[in-house]
């Protein structure tokens, strides 16, 4: 079983990641969804992290081989940058939302060079946005990021707009696809809820309005 079969299946067994294509959850936009992500469980789980960091170890030495620090994203991406920075023997560093209101200021936490190859981890992937905006302050900080890797991605389109947009590369340890894929598998989900599941990823907006 590849890392990305292997985590979708843990995510789903610890219910991170839930499917519920006839009772749609409300996500914090008001939009419908069929799926709920909280990928935060994953750190209570050893095995389950830690098949998540060599994932991600391994994205990063095929795809990034010249970074020179990993960055996680305030707080989601955190553990699982540092377990990633542990495993490769890299510096760590960690990107606020927004710089703190008080002391220096800071967004980024640990020390950065100018200049300096940088990894950003995050936990998921919907359209990019949040992670972007970490992007935007590590390049603003002088150094260079060179990629982005998330433990999961909804792999909507409105990602790879943003992602394509802002001349970036991102990879994941898991998908979308692949979870729905080992859910049927497994019998977690019917055919006809693999073809909603499906909708979804490719109009979420459409998807909501029907449901």
């Amino acid at each position: 079983m590849s890392y990305a079969e292997t985590v979708a299946k843990d995510l789903l067994e610890i219910h991170a990641v839930t499917l519920s294509p006839d009772k749609p959850y409300t996500w914090a936009s008001g939009l419908h969804s069929p799926i709920y992500t909280d990928n935060r469980l994953t750190i209570s789980y050893p095995a389950v992290r830690q098949a998540i960091y060599q994932g991600m170890a391994a994205l990063i030495k095929e795809h990034f081989p010249e970074a020179a620090v990993i960055a996680g994203t305030a707080t989601a991406g955190i553990p699982h940058a540092a377990w990633v920075a542990e495993d490769l023997g890299k510096p760590l560093v960690y990107v606020r939302s927004k710089p703190k209101d008080h002391g220096r200021g800071k967004q980024i936490e640990g020390v950065l060079q100018a200049g300096e190859k940088v990894v950003v981890i995050d936990d998921l992937i919907s359209t990019g946005g949040s992670v972007l905006n970490a992007v935007a302050a590590v390049n603003k900080a002088g150094a260079t990021v060179i990629g982005v890797v998330s433990v999961f991605t909804y792999q909507l389109p409105a990602a790879d707009k943003n992602f394509a947009d802002a001349g970036l590369n991102y990879y994941s340890v898991t998908n979308y696809p692949t979870l729905v894929n080992v859910a049927k598998e497994n019998g977690l989900i019917s055919e006809d809820h693999l073809s909603s599941l499906n909708e979804w990823r490719q109009d979420p907006a459409a998807w909501s309005a029907k449901h």
